[in-house]
């Protein structure tokens, strides 16, 4: 697929998912998580009750595959920038624990969502968050002004995930950390299942091999790369789930079959930081 389809029907899935409050990764109505309620999907990827309740109503769409603020260990004080910040969830737990001194940025590549978080932000009285429009291979972000950047089932949509992560170190101040929830694979994907842009709407297509992953953060310049936790997919969850679904018909294989495939993919949580001079 074209890199810019894929940027095309991405914003176009998440587009909808703004407007009807459902979510790619798992809600009331998902394309990863077939019937399933977005608190409990909140609560499996490690979100405590606490989190779920702190953030303004709506904030919360189910989205992503882990839960980044928790490993983050943000100061009071810091700046943070949530890259795929959709409704605003993850940036609000981040406002909570950096205080008024600190400071949140949300970015994401869809007006509707943006749109959403704000009107979220506004309901809940959060004046040191702010959102904005922009896509992560090319942060509207000043160089080496951010404490953290977090992100939450995010990179693996993006076509360029080099792009990102040198970004990421960029916007990042000397020592800055990078903390990630994200989709990758043990083994690659079946060409039909690579080329399926329901898939990679649904977060799956889009992922790369764990060890490339990994050497993209390097390459870009982080060091002290850490995986923090390490899940399997959910196939459980594919039961109802429309995403797969539309792929069993179009590629006319058996929800087995699906299932199989399903245990490629695995759910990471990594930390990792920018150096402070070149001696580190």
């Amino acid at each position: 697929m074209e890199d810019k389809k894929i940027k095309s029907k991405v914003r176009e899935g998440y587009a909808g998912i703004a407007n009807k409050g459902s979510s790619c990764c798992g809600s009331v109505e998902s394309c990863c998580g077939g019937d399933v309620s977005t608190k409990n999907i909140s609560r499996h990827i490690g979100y405590t009750e606490e989190e779920i309740k702190a953030a303004p109503e709506g904030a919360n769409l189910g989205l992503g595959c882990g839960n980044p603020t928790a490993m983050a260990s943000l100061k009071e004080g810091e700046t943070v920038l949530d890259l795929g910040s959709g409704a605003g969830f993850d940036c609000f737990l981040a406002a909570n624990k950096v205080g008024k001194q600190g400071r949140v940025i949300g970015i994401d590549m869809t007006p509707e969502m943006i749109a959403k978080a704000k009107e979220n932000a506004e309901k809940g009285g959060y004046s040191n968050v702010e959102f904005r429009l922009g896509e992560i291979e090319q942060l509207p972000i000043e160089s080496n002004s951010v404490d953290v950047v977090i992100s939450n089932c995010v990179i693996n949509l993006s076509p360029d995930k080099k792009k990102v992560f040198y970004e990421a170190y960029r916007v990042l101040k000397p020592g800055g950390r990078l903390v990630v929830s994200d989709i990758v694979l043990v083994k690659e994907l079946p060409d039909f299942i690579k080329n399926s842009v329901e898939a990679y709407v649904g977060c799956i297509s889009g992922a790369i091999l764990k060890n490339r992953y990994l050497e993209l953060i390097k390459d870009a310049g982080f060091r002290d790369v850490t995986i923090t936790d390490e899940t399997s997919f959910p196939v459980e969850l594919m039961v109802n789930d429309p995403t797969a679904q539309t792929i069993i018909k179009e590629a006319g294989i058996t929800l087995e079959e699906l299932q199989k495939i399903g245990s490629y993919v695995i759910s990471i949580k990594l930390t990792c930081k920018k150096i402070k001079n070149k001696e580190e």
